[in-house]
């Protein structure tokens, strides 16, 4: 619902207890009703009857909780201009960015920027109904619980489908539209019509803020890059057999493409498949490993050999685990311990021919097309780790006391804080513009120009997570070294670091990837080298 703009005239009319309005942040709010349960009293109210309260509002409440419990209920306008004193309304800026409430505990970087009340072209309302719910699901459903699963090494099996109940699920699958019609599961905050590439950075980044790189590749790690290659290059009976049950959150898949043999060479990979006599099957044969979620997955986006060798000789099948021959082992990990992780075999796996993913021989553009949005979701992840160190070490530097003072009035902390926030916002700020082209551009353009900056986005933000989990870890001392308690996530999070630094594309990988694209696109626009 659109609501009325006010000039602060109007408002200021409304200066008696019989309508008493009030101005927040550009908001008008009708206080009238609200005087008899004011925490305050009356006379508070009254005081600023008609005028702008926002600074003493601030002073004295926590704005998120105090506006979702009093305050949502009773705007009923906006602030067009204050021709008093020529202070134009801070409902919109000239990009018409939305003026979004401040949300979250306003820790300095511990959130993005447009968390904390600065304007921003990228989000909407939905955007920030989004973000409410989700960081609601997280709170609920998974901080309690991120410590003990992380010693037992195992995850409630209801937390999946508890995500794809909510509908989150069908919001990560990297695509323009949300894919309607193959699943009954909607998101409560945010129209069908609505979902953008942003509804999705939310979805993940609020995931990411449990704290546990490892919970979250268990919940989407699999899907968000197994399913986008059968959501584009998948025979349209076969999407219409198999999509449905996995956005559900009924069935699992994964992308297996890595090899004993071959990470980030991908061109190189062995595991073949020949077709039968009949030219009715593909027999699969080989082993994949390092295979995030393998050990529960129902389907497995597998990366074979059906030509000669390098990228011109790969195609994409799309196989099932009740096929027989298929044998997988748990991988015990460094860090990640409930993602799932796995070593597949394929032993004469009869494949048929409508499970082929895109054209025979043609597979290797099915993986750099999926690459984009890989990559894309590992900066959101690994930001968002990098961030969260921010946020828990700010936190501690109030609360830790050395030499008769606290951490945070020590020069020398606020300087790693300093380092670790530069590095976070530039990274988050890089990766909105991404998103942003990402989203207006075609697939194709989108392959041609944007593989190599998301490469050299990657490459920097699991760098400064490596950064940011070090510092961290020294503004925490002792505590970081100890599984659980105060200092548990930091703990965590450092024994993720390499699970981001690698997967996807290496680091040393990725720069080169950067380069080399780079001068390639800027030579196709006529740059002068």
């Amino acid at each position: 619902m659109t609501l009325k703009e006010y000039t602060s005239e109007e408002v200021a009319k409304h200066n008696n207890p019989d309508s008493l309005w009030v101005i927040i942040d550009g908001k008008v709010y009708d206080l009238t009703e609200f005087q008899e349960i004011h925490p305050g009293g009356k006379k508070i109210l009254k005081r600023w009857a008609g005028k702008d309260a926002s600074k003493q509002f601030h002073k004295y409440h926590e704005v998120e909780r105090v506006m979702q419990k009093f305050g949502n209920d009773r705007r009923i306008g906006t602030l067009v201009s204050n021709s008093a004193n020529g202070v134009v309304s801070n409902n919109k800026t000239s990009a018409e960015a939305p003026n979004l409430e401040p949300y979250g505990d306003m820790v300095p970087y511990g959130d993005p920027a447009w968390y904390q009340g600065y304007k921003s072209p990228y989000y909407d309302e939905t955007h920030a109904a989004l973000r409410a719910e989700v960081r609601e699901f997280v709170e609920k459903e998974i901080k309690p619980y991120v410590d003990d699963w992380d010693e037992k090494g195992e995850i409630d099996v209801n937390l999946y489908k508890k995500f794809a109940d909510q509908g989150y699920l069908a919001m990560i699958v990297g695509l323009k539209d949300f894919p309607k019609g193959l699943t009954n599961k909607k998101v409560k905050s945010v129209p069908m019509d609505k979902v953008d590439i942003f509804h999705e950075l939310i979805v993940t980044d609020e995931l990411s803020r449990g704290g546990s790189g490892g919970v979250v590749w268990n919940v989407v790690g699999g899907f968000s890059i197994g399913l986008p290659p059968v959501m584009r290059f998948g025979r349209p009976e076969l999407i219409k057999r198999i999509v449905p049950g996995i956005l559900d959150g009924d069935k699992r898949i994964c992308l297996a493409i890595t090899e004993p043999d071959a990470g980030s060479d991908v061109a190189n990979i062995t595991t073949t498949a020949e077709k039968t006599a009949d030219g009715k099957h593909y027999i699969v044969n080989g082993m994949k490993k390092w295979i995030t979620n393998s050990i529960w997955a129902d389907y497995f986006t597998v990366a074979v050999r059906t030509g000669g060798e390098g990228m011109n000789g790969i195609s994409m099948l799309l196989v099932e685990k009740d096929m027989p021959g298929i044998d997988i082992k748990r991988i015990h990990t460094q860090g990640m311990k409930v993602s799932g992780t796995g070593f597949i075999s394929f032993d004469d796996v009869k494949v048929p021919v409508e499970n082929l993913l895109g054209q025979e021989n043609k597979g290797f553009k099915v993986i750099m097309t999926n690459f984009n949005h890989e990559r894309l979701g590992v900066i959101m992840q690994a930001n968002r780790f990098a961030r969260l160190c921010v946020e828990e070490s700010m936190k501690y530097a109030h609360k830790r006391e050395t030499f008769g003072k606290p951490l945070i009035k020590h020069d020398v902390i606020r300087n790693k804080l300093g380092q670790m926030a530069s590095r976070v916002e530039a990274g988050h700020s890089w990766l909105e513009n991404l998103l942003y082209q990402y989203k207006n551009m075609g697939e194709e353009e989108a392959m041609f120009r944007l593989g190599g900056p998301i490469a050299g986005c990657k490459a920097f933000v699991t760098q400064t997570l490596e950064f940011c989990a070090r510092e961290a870890s020294q503004i925490f001392g002792g505590l970081s070294y100890t599984r659980g308690g105060r200092g548990g996530v930091i703990e965590r999070l450092y024994r993720e670091v390499r699970a981001y630094a690698i997967p996807g594309g290496s680091e040393e990988i990725m720069l080169d990837l950067s380069i080399r694209q780079a001068v390639k696109v800027n030579q196709h626009l006529g740059a002068k080298l």
